[in-house]
């Protein structure tokens, strides 16, 4: 029991670790080729690390307790609270980097209700987040302030409406669409994760979901003539792959109908959920037969907290003019540092601050 609790542990923080440094490539690796293309790096990493994050984050709530009672609950609240309290620190700093551990922390708060709910009903709210919350928030975010373009920081906590409402909605990870990918790794979470069955059928899955939202796309834009429709309706052909920073334009809906990265439609929910769900599966194959290969991607999912601020802070504060090799320092000085730092103490910094923190907190509400 203990060998297959080790092996799914490993695979979870392997994928972790592949999300993080895709994340990291993303913020420093050039977006476009010389030649003006999107880069390779776009094209794999691009709004699939981030949501990748966010599955990861659903399945490891799964795998940290399957009885949430009132203490867990409110654990997990200071939990969001001291995450949320990071992330508006880091959204202080000029790092050009759109933040994501505010929404993070309102990732934490929106999944309370669901907690306790078995995979069949998370995996039904999930397509129904998935399907209908872009609809939705396309149909009411004219309604709403205008987002602020900057990562949200604690000047921000002086309007709470504005903030409130891009966190949940206009925001470049909004959560209310979001909860999407939470819910779906809370589900998966609760499988059976150690038996190479369950890995294979999610990697498959994944694959299936990724194969049909780029089907489902080209479809509903080309023969169902959707790229026809926004075509004529701006004046001039689309760009449905880029230029997108968490939501499409609110008309026509036809935008509802691509499939780029941080667009938050159907389409996208739906395709970067299966990219996550492969690699988690690979990366649970893996840890079967060859954990010893996953080390350092495992090392450096373990402590994803401290590594991405770290990683924010650094590029808040230096600058590069050889992006490859300023990503290739980053990737080398995390996985020493996590390797290191995992085999002697145990839990990264941060997450040992945090666990520290609500452990004294949440114990003393019992009493």
């Amino acid at each position: 029991m203990a060998a297959r609790s080790s092996s799914r542990l490993q695979g979870v923080d392997a994928a972790r670790g592949v999300a993080l440094l895709g994340m990291v490539a993303v913020h420093v690796l050039p977006s476009e080729d010389p030649d003006g293309s999107v880069s390779l790096t776009d094209q794999l990493a691009s709004g699939r690390s981030a949501a990748a994050f966010a599955v990861l984050a659903g399945v490891g709530l799964a795998l940290a307790s399957n009885r949430w009672d009132a203490r867990r609950r409110l654990a997990l609240v200071l939990r969001a609270a001291l995450i949320g309290a990071v992330g508006l620190g880091l959204g202080a700093l000029d790092s050009g980097v759109a933040v994501i551990l505010a929404y993070y922390a309102v990732f934490f708060l929106l999944v309370q209700p669901f907690l306790g709910w078995r995979p069949r009903r998370l995996l039904l709210l999930a397509v129904a987040l998935a399907l209908l919350v872009p609809v939705i928030s396309q149909q009411v975010r004219d309604q709403l302030p205008e987002r602020d373009p900057s990562s949200p920081g604690f000047s921000r906590l002086g309007e709470p409406g504005p903030l409130l409402s891009e966190l949940l909605l206009t925001g470049y990870y909004p959560a209310a669409a979001w909860l999407a990918y939470l819910v779906l790794g809370l589900a998966v979470g609760r499988l059976a994760l150690h038996r190479a069955g369950v890995a294979v059928g999610i990697a498959t899955c994944g694959a299936g979901l990724m194969a049909s939202s780029v089907g489902a796309s080209r479809l509903l834009l080309g023969p169902l003539g959707g790229e026809d429709e926004l075509t004529r309706y701006l004046g001039a052909p689309p760009d449905v792959q880029s230029g997108f920073f968490g939501n499409v334009p609110t008309d026509p809906g036809w935008w509802l109908a691509v499939d780029a990265p941080h667009s938050t439609t159907p389409p996208d929910l739906a395709g970067t959920a299966g990219a996550a769900l492969l690699v988690l599966g690979v990366a649970l194959l893996v840890a079967r037969r060859a954990a010893v290969l996953l080390a350092p991607l495992a090392a450096v999912g373990s402590m994803p907290l401290s590594l991405y601020t770290a990683h924010v802070v650094l590029l808040g504060l230096t600058d590069t003019d050889d992006p490859e090799r300023y990503y290739l320092l980053q990737v080398a000085a995390a996985v020493a540092f996590a390797l290191v730092w995992r085999r002697w103490l145990g839990r990264g910094p941060l997450e040992a601050v945090l666990a520290v923190v609500t452990r004294l907190v949440a114990g003393r509400s019992r009493t």
